[in-house]
């Protein structure tokens, strides 16, 4: 499904991005990991992977371009762009100070914009190329716990279709929304979530790689007719009514 293109995953240390990173290296495409820092969690997937990695603070726009810029030396495209990076601080409205929703929109937004602006001029140079980016169903159904990341995803949702907008025909913008999925994040989670996430018509969470398949799809030439769309990929969650 991917062979022979070269795939960028943000955030794929762990999580969702490391899934989508081996599922894409199944799937024949030589990928780019990315982590915040060159950490052994970094180092290890990509020697698993036998692929290049870079690192950087995807909300520092100079370091990121600087990061884009080295991986291109080596490389002679990116055919697509995975912004997988992401953070979800948990304080209540009241309780989130400037700083909390700065640093939140500078990470999940900001990021996205970064490394967005840093491939795109490449993209264009061969006027083709796939960017997928990840929100989540909180883009849709805010919750009390999450009201920054709540925005923060509902921003990417905007954000992709305005892309997608701008870009074509040459470039396709899409989205998938995850809802509950098995990530180191959900073992913070309490009884009360634990028994939300069964409410999915499915009846269970979702396992990272079910998240990869749509992003992957998405990602390649099989998706030839989908732009600016942000697909839900939550088992039923959203529509379960309980």
């Amino acid at each position: 499904m991917l062979k022979g293109k070269t795939i960028l995953i943000t955030g794929s240390s762990s999580g969702i991005g490391a899934a989508t990173a081996k599922l894409a290296k199944q799937y024949g495409a030589s990928v780019i990991l990315h982590g915040r820092t060159d950490d052994d969690k970094l180092r290890a997937l990509a020697l698993e992977l036998g692929c290049e990695y870079i690192f950087c603070d995807v909300a520092d726009k100079a370091a990121v371009d600087k990061a884009v810029a080295g991986i291109l030396q080596k490389i002679s495209r990116i055919d697509a762009l995975v912004n997988c990076a992401g953070i979800a601080p948990r304080p209540s409205f009241m309780e989130s100070t400037d700083e909390v929703w700065l640093d939140v929109f500078k990470v999940n937004v900001l990021g996205t914009v970064h490394f967005c602006q840093s491939v795109i001029p490449e993209m264009q140079k061969v006027k083709s190329g796939r960017i997928v980016n990840v929100a989540s169903i909180r883009a849709y159904i805010g919750t009390s716990g999450k009201p920054v990341y709540s925005a923060s995803k509902a921003a990417i949702v905007n954000l992709t279709a305005v892309l997608a907008k701008e870009f074509a025909p040459d470039i396709y913008v899409n989205a998938v929304s995850p809802g509950y999925t098995n990530t180191p994040i959900s073992k913070n989670w309490d009884e009360k979530v634990r028994k939300q996430v069964n409410t999915a018509l499915v009846g269970r969470i979702g396992q990272p790689e079910e998240i990869a398949e749509a992003i992957l799809f998405l990602a390649s030439d099989r998706a030839s007719f989908i732009t600016g769309q942000a697909i839900i990929v939550d088992g039923g969650y959203s529509i379960s009514g309980k």
